[in-house]
């Protein structure tokens, strides 16, 4: 019997037990009837932020952003791209530092961009400023 990992869904935030070798195989929610992993970057906000961190079994990597910075429009698509290559390894999501001062401040956001990788709802790496695709997809590599 495969292990199964949970995945919460970008859509409704049902927790979704998917077997683990199916992950590949383009899983949908039990109860939205969508896609789980549509590689989608997800926008977080207090209501979301902690059922999206802690319920993933996948890493999380969050980009803290705003509008007025320019290095941060620079790399959101660039994040897309990443996002969609890695839909199946990693959780992406933003959260805008203007609009969730809150939570950007729980994690001590000081530069943006600023990239926090998490795993079970704790931190396990970070990385400030604006990335290429390639430097983006090495540092999640090499931090998971």
């Amino acid at each position: 019997m495969s292990d199964s990992i949970n995945v919460v869904c970008p859509h409704c935030l049902a927790v979704n037990r998917v077997p683990a070798g199916k992950l590949e195989a383009g899983p949908k929610c039990g109860k939205f009837k969508s896609s789980v992993l549509d590689g989608v970057p997800l926008d977080l906000n207090t209501g979301n932020y902690q059922q999206y961190l802690g319920r993933n079994d996948l890493p999380v990597v969050v980009d803290f952003w705003a509008s007025w910075c320019g290095p941060c429009k620079m790399m959101a698509p660039v994040f897309s791209q990443v996002a969609h290559q890695m839909a199946t390894q990693v959780r992406f999501a933003k959260v805008s530092t203007e609009q969730e001062q809150g939570i950007a401040g729980q994690y001590g956001i000081r530069s943006i961009p600023t990239l926090i990788l998490f795993k079970n709802g704790k931190e396990i790496s970070r990385q400030a400023g604006a990335l290429d695709a390639g430097s983006l997809t090495q540092w999640l590599a090499s931090s998971i």
